[in-house]
C-alpha cells in the first residue's frame, strides 16, 4: 500500500495561509475517530502522489509517525489555480463496509470510429476495505456505431464482494456517428447555404 506523509495541523493557522506556504490541508474522519483529525501535507509531494492514487484509493497515511489505513474520500481542486486545496480521508475499519467510488479509465479510445461519449466518470459502490476497487479499465476498442456499455456490463457489477450504488442500467459510454454523417443531404446543403450567407 502506498504511503503519503502528513503532519497534524494547528487549527489556529488558517488553511489559506498554509496553502500559500506550500501545503495541502486535509481531514481524517471515521467510525473510531472522534470528530476529525486535521492534517497538512506538502503540496508537491501530494500532487505527485495523486498521479497514481485516485479518489477511491486505499492508502497508508503517516501522520507524525502514526499510520492510518485510509480511503481517499474527496479531493477539492482549485481549477483556476490548477492546484489541490483539500483532501478528505476516511479511516477504514476491518470488517466495516465503506462507500467509495472507482474511477473509469477508458482504453483504446483512438481505435473507435465515431464519437465516443463518456456519460459516467466513476462508479459508486459499497464494499469491505479488503474488496475496494480503485479504478475500472474499460476497453472500447471493439465498439461499433450505436453501441453502448452499461454499468451492469462492467466487471465490478459481477464482483460478489461489491454492492453497486450506481444504477446498473446507467450508460457508461456510447458510440455515435460523427455529426456530419447524421444530417440528411438537404439539411447539410441548407447549413452550407446559411453559412455562406452569413459570411
Amino acid at each position: 500500500m502506498n504511503t503519503l506523509k502528513a503532519e497534524m495541523r494547528d487549527l489556529s493557522v488558517k488553511a489559506k495561509k498554509l496553502r500559500r506556504e506550500g501545503f495541502v490541508t486535509g481531514n481524517i474522519f471515521g467510525k473510531e475517530i472522534e470528530g476529525s483529525i486535521p492534517v497538512k501535507m506538502e503540496k508537491l509531494e501530494t500532487q505527485k502522489f495523486l498521479k497514481s492514487n485516485l479518489k477511491g484509493s486505499r492508502i497508508n497515511l503517516n501522520v507524525d509517525g502514526k499510520d492510518y489505513d485510509v480511503l481517499i474520500k474527496e479531493i477539492s481542486y482549485d481549477a483556476m489555480k490548477g492546484q489541490i486545496n483539500e483532501i478528505d480521508f476516511q479511516a477504514l475499519v476491518n470488517g466495516e463496509p465503506v462507500h467509495s467510488v472507482a474511477e473509469i479509465v477508458i482504453l483504446n479510445h483512438d481505435k473507435v470510429q465515431g464519437v465516443l461519449q463518456q456519460h459516467l466518470e466513476e462508479i459508486a459502490y459499497k464494499a469491505l476495505p479488503s474488496a475496494l476497487v480503485e479504478k475500472i479499465e474499460l476497453d472500447v476498442g471493439s465498439m461499433k456505431i450505436g453501441d453502448s456499455i452499461k454499468v451492469k456490463d462492467l466487471a465490478i457489477a459481477s464482483d460478489k464482494d461489491v454492492t453497486l450504488t450506481t444504477d446498473p442500467e446507467e450508460i457508461v459510454v456510447s458510440l455515435a456517428a460523427p455529426h456530419n454523417e447524421e444530417l440528411p443531404e438537404d439539411e447539410t446543403a441548407d447549413t452550407e447555404a446559411e453559412n455562406s450567407s452569413e459570411a
